[in-house]
C-alpha cells in the first residue's frame, strides 16, 4: 500500500492564485527528507484572527483577506498556485527520553515566498509522521499560538509568525470534544534540533551532511570561512546555533517567559521560539514554576530551561559528530553557551533596571530582585513595569516620592525598602529620566498572560473573536499605555491558577 496516497484527500483541490512567487527549497534535499503529500480540506472553514503585520512581510495587501478563495486555500480546502505542500521528518528527545521518529504529524510547509519567510499550515491533517494522533489541532491551541507569535514578535524576541488562524465546527477529540482549527505560520525555516538527530540515529551520513550544507549555505554561510574549530563548517555551525540559542533563552528568562515543552525536535536550528504548547509569562514569581501540566517531573520548569538548552545543544552537538570529528571539536563549540547566556541575561537585566554601563556590583543587586521576587511571590510584570514608572517619577524633582506602588507588592516592607536604596545608589550616576527611558522600552505593560488568553478563547468557542482582536492589538505594542486596557494588565484573577495547559492540543 502506497503511504504517500493513504495520506492524501480523494480529490484534487482547486487552485488559488496569491500573486506570489513560491520555491521549496527544502524540498530540494530529496524525498528522504519528507513526504510530499496535500493538507486534507477543512470543513466549514471561518476566520477567527489574522496579521495584516505578517501579511505585509509576506508581500500580500490586506484586501487579500476578504476572500473566501484565500479562507479555503489557508484552511486546505483549495491549493495554492506555485506551492508544493510536504512534511517533513524528524526524531528527538521528549521529556529527556529518547523518542525515535516523529515528523511533522500535523502540519504542510507550502513553500518560500520570496520574502525568505517558510509558509506552514498547522492542523491541516494526516500525515505519514502523525503516529496516533488525527493530525488536527484544536480552536484553544491555535489562537495562543497564533497570540502569542505576535506578543513574542512584540517583545523583539526571535520567533516565528502567525500569518492567520481559521476555525471550523468539525469535531476533534482530546480529553473533551473540541473544534478544529489551522494555523498559518511563517518563519525563516522550521528546522529543528531533531532534523540532525533523525539522520543521526539512523547512521545516514550522507543525508545529515546534505542537511547541514544545506542550513550553512543558506542560513550560516559564514562557517565556510571561520577559522575556527581547524577549519570545520560544522564545529562553527554549532558553535553560531548556540549562541543563538543562549541569547534566545536570555531573553526568555528576563521577559518572564516559560516554554513548557523543550524536547529537541522543538528547539530551532535558528535560534527561534517555536511550537507554543503549554507555554506561559509567569503571573506571580517563582524560580521552579512549572507551566506544563504534563510534565510530572518539572524537566521544563522556569529556572531549568537554561540548563536544559545547553543538554538540548549537546544533543545536537552528538548528532554532528559524524560530520565534526572529533569529540573535542564538538564540546569546544557547546563552550560559548556558557559564557554568552550569562553575559546576555546580564545585558536583559540590566537594560530592564535602566542601567546602562556594566559595573561589578551588578550581578549582585541582580540576584537581590530575584531572592526578592520570589520571597514575595510579586507578580513579575506588573513589578518591572510599576519600577518603570516610578523610576521616571524620581526625575521630577517637584513631585513628592512614592514608594507605594512598588511597596505594595510586598509583605515585607524592610526588604523592599533596603533594595530600593541600594538601586537608587546604582542610579545615581545613570540619571533617572534616561533609566526610565530605558526600562519602559524594555519592561511591556502587557504579555500574554493564561487567564486573557482563555478569555478569549471562551469567546471565540462562541464565534465571538473580539477578545482576540483585541489581545493582538494590545500584544503587537506591549510597551505602549494604550488608554482604557489597563485590567489587560492587572493582576490575574483567582481562578487564573486553577487553569491547566497540558501537551494536549
Amino acid at each position: 500500500m502506497n503511504m504517500v496516497q493513504d495520506f492524501m484527500p480523494e480529490m484534487d483541490l482547486a487552485e488559488t492564485d496569491l500573486g506570489l512567487v513560491w520555491r521549496n527549497s527544502f524540498a530540494q534535499l530529496g524525498t528522504d527528507f519528507y513526504t510530499a503529500l496535500a493538507p486534507r480540506p477543512l470543513n466549514a472553514p471561518y476566520w477567527v484572527g489574522r496579521s495584516d503585520a505578517v501579511a505585509h512581510e509576506l508581500g500580500l495587501q490586506p484586501s487579500w483577506f476578504e476572500s473566501r478563495d484565500v479562507l479555503e486555500a489557508f484552511s486546505g480546502n483549495r491549493a495554492i498556485a506555485g506551492t508544493q505542500p510536504l512534511a517533513s521528518v524528524y526524531s528527538g528527545h521528549q521529556f529527556g527520553v529518547w523518542a525515535g521518529q516523529l515528523g511533522d504529524g500535523r502540519a504542510h510547509l507550502l513553500g518560500e515566498t520570496a520574502s525568505g519567510y517558510e509558509v506552514q499550515l498547522k492542523g491541516s491533517g494526516l500525515t505519514p509522521y502523525s503516529r496516533m494522533g488525527d493530525g488536527r489541532a484544536v480552536l484553544r491551541s491555535s489562537i495562543r499560538e497564533f497570540l502569542c507569535s505576535e506578543a513574542m514578535h512584540g517583545l523583539g524576541i526571535p520567533t516565528s509568525r502567525a500569518l492567520c488562524v481559521i476555525g471550523s465546527d468539525e469535531p476533534v477529540r482530546r480529553e473533551e470534544i473540541e473544534t478544529a482549527a489551522v494555523v498559518t505560520r511563517a518563519a525563516p525555516s522550521f528546522i529543528r534540533f531533531g532534523h540532525f538527530e533523525h539522520f543521526s540515529a539512523l547512521e545516514q551520513t550522507a543525508q545529515l551532511k546534505t542537511l547541514a550544507d544545506y542550513v550553512v549555505d543558506r542560513f550560516y554561510p559564514a562557517c565556510r570561512e571561520s577559522g575556527k574549530f581547524a577549519g570545520n563548517p560544522y564545529a562553527a555551525l554549532l558553535e553560531l546555533v548556540s549562541e543563538r540559542t543562549a541569547r534566545l533563552i536570555a531573553q526568555w528568562q528576563a521577559v518572564g517567559f516559560c516554554h513548557g515543552v523543550m524536547n529537541t525536535d522543538n528547539m530551532s536550528i535558528l535560534g527561534l521560539t517555536i511550537d507554543y504548547g503549554p507555554f506561559q509569562f509567569l503571573d506571580a514569581f517563582d524560580p521552579g514554576h512549572i507551566c506544563n501540566h504534563s510534565d510530572h517531573q518539572g524537566r521544563y520548569a522556569y529556572n531549568k530551561q537554561p540548563n536544559i538548552a545547553y543538554w538540548n545543544l549537546y544533543c545536537l552537538g552528538r548528532a554532528l559528530l559524524p560530520l565534526i570529528g572529533e569529540q573535542e571539536l564538538a564540546l569546544a563549540a557547546l563552550e560559548s553557551y556558557k559564557t554568552v547566556f550569562p553575559a546576555e541575561l546580564g545585558a536583559r537585566m540590566r537594560a530592564k533596571l535602566g542601567l546602562l554601563d556594566e559595573q561589578p556590583a551588578d550581578l549582585a543587586l541582580i540576584e537581590s530582585v530575584f531572592q526578592l521576587l520570589a520571597s514575595g511571590r510579586a507578580d513579575y510584570t506588573i513589578f518591572w513595569r510599576r519600577l518603570s514608572h516610578w523610576v521616571a517619577g524620581q526625575a521630577n524633582a517637584d513631585a513628592p516620592r512614592n514608594d507605594d506602588p512598588v511597596r505594595d507588592l510586598f509583605l515585607d516592607r524592610a526588604a523592599v525598602d533596603t533594595w530600593l536604596l541600594q538601586y537608587l545608589e546604582r542610579l545615581a550616576n545613570t540619571g533617572y529620566g534616561i533609566a526610565s527611558g530605558l526600562m519602559l522600552k524594555t519592561n511591556p505593560k502587557f504579555v500574554l498572560r493564561n487567564h486573557l488568553g482563555e478569555q478569549a478563547i471562551r469567546l471565540a468557542k462562541l464565534k465571538d473573536f473580539s477578545g482576540v482582536h483585541t489581545l493582538q492589538r494590545l500584544l503587537e505594542a506591549p510597551f505602549d499605555e494604550h488608554p482604557g486596557f489597563d485590567s489587560y494588565a492587572d493582576f490575574p484573577p483567582d481562578w487564573a491558577s486553577t487553569i491547566e495547559i497540558s501537551c494536549s492540543s
